[in-house]
């Protein structure tokens, strides 16, 4: 059963949304950073702006840090708005689990920069991490929600080009369906209060800039995912996007991909930003940590 918390967030989000359906995307991105400002990183994290080959970046280092290797980190926002300042206490709290050093990535926005900008830079911070010297087998890539899917689509894009993979991937409700055609877009519409279609597809026509929608790197639940590292996929059995794990996590088994798919009862999309308010939040992170740490040991 869900803590009583987390019933208090469902009415916060529902009395006070973040994305109003019409809201113009420099509003909505302005409303984020200010409401990050309420979500403070844990004692001891220090956070220090870096150019990774080009692309503005920030390592974040926590005081349970120290494990050798980089969490490459990638925030969720449409592809629209998000920052590496409204990711950041959640990016801390993972790095504090992981024992990682965190790079988060700040890559460019639509649509201002349509697919494949969020790509490209997500590739070019992950081989900056590389030349910089962490070794592959010490990397792992993660998001949330666009970063989800962004983290797949980097993994893809890096195989593709020959790249050697990281360690691991972790997806917290990662956004691989761009048109929106998951059953739970449906079915869950009345308990998610956070992700409605008609924001999903507004953010979606912003990103592709005329792209086909299934295109495999902006749609990754399209791709070839043969060959792909160990995944972690976390995702709420109250959120519309549901399906898109679901359904990323098939595609990826049928591939040969090592992937666990953990659906947790009643929560809502990406609810590990809601740490330390949320108990379950902590132990999904947690959990995310034991996971990272089983990968990085194997």
């Amino acid at each position: 059963m869900a803590s009583d918390v987390l019933a208090m967030i469902v009415d916060m989000l529902r009395n006070r949304p973040l994305l109003n359906r019409d809201d113009d995307f420099l509003t909505i991105r302005a409303r984020l950073e200010e409401l990050s400002t309420i979500s403070p990183v844990p004692p001891g994290t220090t956070h220090v702006a870096v150019e990774a080959g080009g692309v503005p970046c920030e390592w974040v280092d926590s005081p349970e840090g120290g494990r050798e290797g980089a969490l490459l980190y990638l925030h969720g926002g449409g592809y629209t708005i998000g920052s590496v300042r409204s990711h950041r206490h959640l990016v801390a709290y993972l790095a504090g689990a992981t024992g990682l050093r965190a790079l988060s990535v700040d890559y460019r926005l639509a649509p201002e920069h349509p697919f494949p900008a969020a790509v490209d830079d997500a590739t070019v911070a992950y081989r900056w991490l590389v030349a910089s010297g962490v070794p592959p087998a010490r990397i792992v890539v993660g998001g949330d929600s666009a970063g989800g899917g962004l983290t797949v689509a980097t993994l893809v894009a890096l195989r593709d080009a020959g790249d050697r993979l990281p360690a691991a991937a972790v997806c917290l409700s990662p956004w691989v369906d761009l048109e929106g055609i998951g059953a739970s877009m449906t079915t869950k519409q009345d308990v998610d209060p956070m992700v409605e279609r008609h924001g999903l597809l507004r953010a979606a026509q912003a990103y592709l800039g005329g792209a086909d929608p299934r295109a495999p790197l902006a749609a990754p639940l399209y791709a070839d995912l043969r060959g792909l590292p160990p995944l972690l996929i976390q995702v709420g059995t109250a959120e519309t996007l549901l399906d898109d794990s679901v359904r990323l996590a098939e595609r990826a088994r049928a591939a040969g991909v090592d992937v666990v798919l953990e659906p947790w009862e009643d929560m809502i999309h990406v609810w590990q930003a809601f740490v330390p308010l949320l108990p379950e939040a902590e132990q999904a992170i947690a959990r995310i940590g034991s996971w990272v740490n089983e990968r990085l040991r194997a």
